[in-house]
């Protein structure tokens, strides 16, 4: 795996060895939306917890100027295996080979949606879980310590059936989320996020899909929901062709360093194509 740290928005790079929201604008894709057969490989995006697919703005625009068919995926937030089958389902709609990307929790969606799913030809985690077999993404948060999350959530919503939803306190939002954010970016956010069940935190993932599929990964050094020495564990462990570390970057570098991250998908787009 080649790790590639980026100093802040520059474009240099130093090659070592190894090892939530969205912003307030229109959506820019539907969930139902089934993407026409292309000779590029069509661009599935999934958004985490506590955010919707309008975190992926920056990113959309940048990989549809270039040609891409973006799909951005309302992720229902309800359980580990039923968000994994809505996925899964958009995925089968698409005619031609995708690059499945997802942020946080997503990236738990994407590990088991991709299973079994032959057009998927590329898997980049960007600030995401890449849960293995029985593990999930409450297991992976406090793996190592840094993680500032679980002390900055709101009192949970009882649902029927036992589950609760979760959401951060909006006055903790940007320090926990998206320091690296513009303020007044993050209050909309914070007001605009969408809950998440424990349930779903808490379930265990399947069969891994980066033990078949290449893999790609990109985080920011401050996030403080998934602490970094996680990302580098599980990017080492899922043999990634890339891992990114934006140096500097919030938990939503989708949000702050869009430019990069797109990069990456279409670096994965690239290589697969091959």
């Amino acid at each position: 795996m080649k790790l590639t740290a980026y100093l802040g928005r520059a474009a240099s790079v130093v090659l070592l060895a190894l090892g939530a929201a969205g912003m307030s604008s229109m959506a820019a894709g539907t969930a139902s939306a089934a993407a026409p057969a292309s000779a590029k490989a069509t661009i599935v995006l999934v958004h985490g917890a506590l955010a919707d697919s309008s975190s992926w703005n920056g990113v959309i625009a940048r990989l549809q100027a270039d040609g891409y068919v973006v799909v951005a995926a309302a992720d229902p937030l309800r359980s580990l295996k039923s968000d994994s089958d809505y996925v899964s389902g958009i995925v089968k709609n698409v005619g031609g080979p995708v690059v499945l990307v997802g942020h946080s929790y997503g990236g738990s969606i994407i590990t088991n949606a991709a299973t079994g799913a032959d057009n998927v030809k590329a898997l980049v985690y960007v600030a995401a879980y890449a849960p293995d077999d029985g593990e999930s993404a409450f297991d992976l948060t406090g793996k190592f310590p840094g993680s500032i999350l679980p002390a900055a959530l709101a009192p949970p919503i009882a649902l029927a059936g036992g589950a609760h939803d979760l959401y951060v306190q909006q006055a903790k939002f940007r320090p926990v989320f998206a320091a690296d954010v513009p303020e007044r970016q993050t209050r909309l956010m914070g007001a605009t996020q969408r809950p998440v069940t424990d349930v779903a935190l808490k379930e265990a993932s399947g069969a891994p899909a980066w033990k078949t599929i290449p893999s790609w990964f990109v985080y920011g050094s401050a996030d403080k929901v998934i602490p970094p020495a996680v990302h580098a564990f599980m990017a080492q462990r899922a043999g990634a062709r890339e891992a990114i570390v934006v140096k500097g970057a919030s938990h939503v570098v989708m949000v702050s360093h869009p430019g990069i991250v797109a990069e990456l998908i279409e670096q994965a787009a690239a290589e697969t194509a091959k």
